[in-house]
This record gives C-alpha cells, sequence and structure tokens, in this order.
C-alpha cells in the first residue's frame, strides 16, 4: 500500500502510527498537544522515536464526548498537518476525522490517510472523498450500543460492509485497512474477545490497523488508571502482532517500536532492518 511517499509491504514488519490529539478532551492526552508549538514537537519526537505514520485528530472519539464543528476540528488540524508536511514531507499523514469536508480539506493539506472510526457509515461521503483523491483509508468498525447476538460474525458483517461502501464508491481494495474498534460500542469481555479472534479478522484479506493503547480495556482488566497502562498496552502490542495486526496505534512510540521489532523478529523472522531472515 502507498501512503503518501511510503510504501508499506504487509507481512513484513508491523508498522507504528504515533497519535498526535489536537483536542481538549481526548480520553488520554486531552489538551496535553492542543496547541500548535507543542503539538509540532510532540509530532518531531514521535517520528524520533521511530513513528512510521502519524494519526492527527481534531475532535475526540472518546465515549460520552460532544462533538464539535467541522470549522473547529479544521481549525485544529490544518494548520499542523501543513507544517509537517513541509517538515517531513516523507512521513505519511493521516487525519482521524469522520467527516468529508475535514477529510477533503486534510487531503489537501497534506493527509495522505483517512481513518474514519466510523467506517463510512456515518458521513455519507466520505466514501467519494477517498475515491475522488485516491488516498488510503482505514475502516474501523463502530456501534452505538454493545449489542450483538454473535460479536465476531457481526464485526466481520459490519466491516465488510464498510468496504462495500467503500469499493462502490471507487475505492481500490488495495487502499482499505480495516480496524476492529477495540473500545468502540463493545464491553470489556468483547474487547478481550476479539484481540483474542483477531486472526480471523485479519482472515477477511484486510491489514489490520489496531488501536488499544491506554484504553479501558486495559485499565478495567489491570484496574488502573490511564497514566498507568503502558505495560498493557505492550501486551496488546505483542499478542496483536501474533493475532496478525499490520499497524499499531500508539500514543508512546518508542516503547511500542521496541516490542513490534523483537515481536516481528520471532512472529516474521525479522532482523533489525525489517528483513525477514
Amino acid at each position: 500500500m502507498k501512503i503518501g511517499e511510503k510504501t508499506f509491504v504487509w507481512g513484513t514488519r508491523t508498522y507504528v502510527m504515533g497519535i498526535l490529539n489536537m483536542t481538549p478532551d481526548s480520553f488520554s492526552d486531552g489538551g496535553t498537544n492542543a496547541d500548535f508549538p507543542t503539538a509540532v514537537a510532540h509530532a518531531l519526537w514521535m517520528v524520533e522515536e521511530g513513528a512510521d505514520i502519524l494519526d492527527i485528530g481534531g475532535e475526540s472519539t472518546r465515549p460520552s464526548h460532544e462533538s464539535v464543528s467541522a470549522e473547529t476540528e479544521l481549525a485544529r488540524v490544518i494548520p499542523v498537518l501543513k507544517a509537517l508536511k513541509g517538515i517531513f514531507p516523507q512521513v505519511p499523514l493521516s487525519i482521524d476525522t469522520s467527516k468529508a469536508v475535514v477529510a477533503k480539506a486534510a487531503i489537501q493539506a497534506g493527509a495522505a490517510l483517512i481513518n474514519d472510526v466510523w467506517g463510512f457509515r456515518r458521513d455519507p461521503g466520505m466514501a467519494a472523498v477517498a475515491a475522488e483523491t485516491g488516498v488510503a483509508c482505514c475502516l474501523m468498525h463502530n456501534r452505538v450500543e454493545p449489542a450483538y447476538r454473535d460479536l465476531l460474525a457481526e464485526v466481520c458483517a459490519d466491516l465488510c460492509e464498510s468496504v462495500r461502501i467503500a469499493v462502490a464508491a471507487g475505492v481500490k481494495p488495495e487502499n482499505i485497512l480495516l480496524d476492529p474498534g477495540i473500545g468502540f460500542g463493545k464491553t470489556l469481555e468483547q474487547n478481550l474477545f476479539l484481540l483474542r479472534h483477531l486472526d480471523e479478522i485479519r482472515a477477511l484479506g484486510f491489514p489490520i490497523l489496531l488501536g488499544t493503547s491506554r484504553k479501558s480495556v486495559i485499565g478495567l482488566t489491570l484496574n488502573l488508571p490511564v497514566g498507568e497502562r503502558l505495560e498493557g498496552t505492550l501486551a496488546t502490542t505483542a499478542l496483536g502482532i501474533a493475532k496478525g495486526a499490520d499497524v499499531v496505534r500508539v500514543h508512546d512510540v518508542r516503547e511500542n517500536v521496541r516490542v513490534c521489532r523483537m515481536s516481528d523478529a520471532i512472529v516474521r523472522g525479522t532482523d533489525r532492518s525489517g528483513k525477514g531472515g
């Protein structure tokens, strides 16, 4: 998959997506990087620590978050996107949004991937933007309520519906990643079940982006606050790779890069350069 100027070769190694929240209310780091200078500095630091791609968001997606207008979202993300594109054009940038107007403007500002937590199932214009611009897209599974009769089958069916919407609009299948949506519309037990069966979602034939960093599935399992969930996150990274994850979306880049390289050496047989051994 080509994302910006970078080619991602699935199966060779695990790629790391660094999280840059331009929001005052995100569950883990709300307000930490909300101002322009701090956000740019943090992005530079994540790249130095080994991030392969940066995911920039201007609206919190935590449970019970307050929606913001497209204008507010754009004001938060566009200046940072333009700055980062100018500083290191070789590093792919992702826009974390569910609004077509934001996605389109972000792509014009330098984003090369649309990361939609509603999998193109909320804003009907999202798929058209992805198709028209030719960028890559990550389609995440989400539901308002965690009501399922057959969790795995329904998650796979919902993801396939997102793929259908994308392809019908003209998105190339090779430009699609899937995200099981850990922490979105699922209970603790359901999240753990999906992590155990991640390989069955990977069997749908699309690369998998896994986002578990500091989430409640870790906090509830270990009874820990957000600031103490690093080790739990690293466990999900390692076991997620063993189950087929291709990209991990994380706050703590350096630690996760190290876990990815060690896990890749075991699971994929890759050396430190990312080449097969």
